[in-house]
């Protein structure tokens, strides 16, 4: 189990940016050592050299396509031999690209499940093995997993993968006391919700207040997410103060979903 992430050795992928950045800063700050994984290898160095920075008691960084699971399982022995018995496994990689029924491509169905479900799936088999009994997981979806979104549908249908992939893994895993437990995010502001917006004010407005075209309600708590919101959830979840929960879904999208 983990406690407080202290001296815990955790695997975070989507590490380069947004909320698996700040899942990764948030534990680098209760001193765990860190494997972090992501495409993006600029940002992930610059990730890299934050956590160790704010803390971390070692930090491994790896450019990772979660897609590809020859990468994943090698990155995952990888990490195994410079940190030891894994504690726990944070899955924030994704990928976002609006489109509906007439205008979602085939490249781009296919990225969005090879990513955001394939990739969890492939964390999920290589990571699995390499988790001390009483670990956790953790996988980032997104409240458009439960709640249909407008010319999403890639995503949304991805997301629901990703989160059906993660619970029905942890009642298996559960045999070995590893949680497994899902965080849907609504509304953050990363550089993928920001790709959203042409006009970031528009954008913003829409969000916030909600749109009848789109039939969504907004946000009744008047704010959109910083990373760190989601990343503290995420990271009670790895914790031992979690011990007793496991293949839940949570929303933290500030009553977008009710």
């Amino acid at each position: 189990m983990i406690d407080e992430q202290a001296q815990a050795a955790v695997v975070v992928t989507g590490a380069a940016s947004g909320i698996g950045r700040a899942v990764a800063l948030r534990l680098a700050r209760s001193g765990a050592a860190l494997a972090l994984f992501d495409r993006d290898a600029e940002g992930l160095a610059v990730a890299a050299k934050e956590a160790r920075a704010a803390g971390a008691d070692r930090v491994v960084d790896r450019t990772v396509d979660v897609a590809s699971s020859t990468q994943v399982a090698i990155a995952f022995a990888a990490a195994e031999r410079e940190l030891g018995r894994l504690d726990g496994l944070a899955c924030a990689a994704g990928v976002l690209a609006p489109g509906g029924v007439a205008d979602t491509t085939d490249a781009d169905w296919e990225r969005h499940l090879a990513v955001n479900a394939g990739g969890v799936f492939h964390c999920l088999r290589a990571g699995s093995a390499r988790l001390r009994d009483g670990g956790a997981v953790v996988v980032v979806s997104s409240n458009a997993a439960r709640v249909p979104r407008t010319g999403l549908l890639a995503y949304s249908a991805s997301k629901a993968a990703a989160s059906a992939v993660t619970r029905a893994a942890g009642l298996e895993l559960a045999a070995r006391r590893i949680r497994c437990n899902v965080v849907e995010p609504g509304s953050t502001d990363t550089p993928m919700q920001r790709d959203l917006w042409p006009d970031p004010e528009v954008g913003r407005a829409a969000a916030l207040g909600g749109d009848p075209a789109a039939h969504r309600i907004g946000i009744p708590l008047g704010r959109i997410a910083d990373p760190d919101d989601v990343a503290a959830v995420v990271c009670f979840l790895l914790s031992d103060q979690a011990r007793h929960v496991t293949l839940q879904q949570v929303y933290v999208d500030g009553g977008a979903s009710l």
